[in-house]
């Protein structure tokens, strides 16, 4: 799903699955660093049209059609980032008992046409519902990361499962990347949300 997520929003994107009292269970953050660093530097989140949206909100919408006020230009600094054209999508259901999932995505070259609404919006209605296809681990992936999470370092993992450290550090990065994190403990902390270890 990740890369159906880059293909429709190429210039970046940031995904919170099941965000509960503050905190999602797992992120999936493609945003220019810099610009996330200046977005939370200067606390643009309490102030962010698209952040007041998907929490008042469900559905899928494309930034530029908001009617909310932008008091701290957050479109206009976006877009000195190359995040010109938005979409804000948001899932919440009777069953959840408060937790939401939401995205923000970016474009640099043209506004999200409907078409890119609605795959936007099923892609993080499956997120939410954990029906991440792509993100199947193997049992030897599933392993590694455990004993990792369990604080093993590489040469113990190899040791104990009579492999080598490069093909458990193979295992790792796979598993990171299946799921889309930017570490091991990101990785890990994803695969514990999602009662995969």
């Amino acid at each position: 799903m990740r890369d159906q997520i880059d293909q429709i929003s190429p210039a970046g994107f940031y995904v919170a699955i099941r965000v509960g009292f503050s905190f999602p269970e797992e992120e999936l953050n493609k945003l220019p660093e810099n610009w996330v660093e200046f977005y939370t530097t200067h606390g643009l989140v309490v102030h962010d049209p698209a952040m007041k949206w998907v929490y008042a909100n469900t559905g899928a919408v494309r930034i530029s059609d908001l009617s909310l006020p932008d008091t701290h230009q957050v479109r206009e600094r976006a877009a000195v980032y190359g995040l010109s054209h938005g979409a804000a999508v948001s899932v919440l259901t009777s069953a959840d008992r408060g937790r939401r999932t939401y995205g923000l995505f970016f474009r640099d070259d043209r506004e999200f046409d409907q078409a890119d609404l609605n795959k936007l919006h099923e892609i993080v209605s499956k997120l939410h519902a954990g029906l991440e296809s792509d993100a199947v681990l193997t049992a030897a992936e599933v392993q590694a990361l455990k004993m990792q999470s369990e604080g093993l370092r590489l040469k113990q993992i190899a040791a104990e499962i009579g492999i080598s450290e490069s093909a458990v550090k193979a295992r790792l990065n796979n598993a990171k990347r299946k799921l889309g994190a930017k570490t091991q403990s990101q990785a890990a902390s994803i695969a514990a949300a999602r009662r995969i270890l």
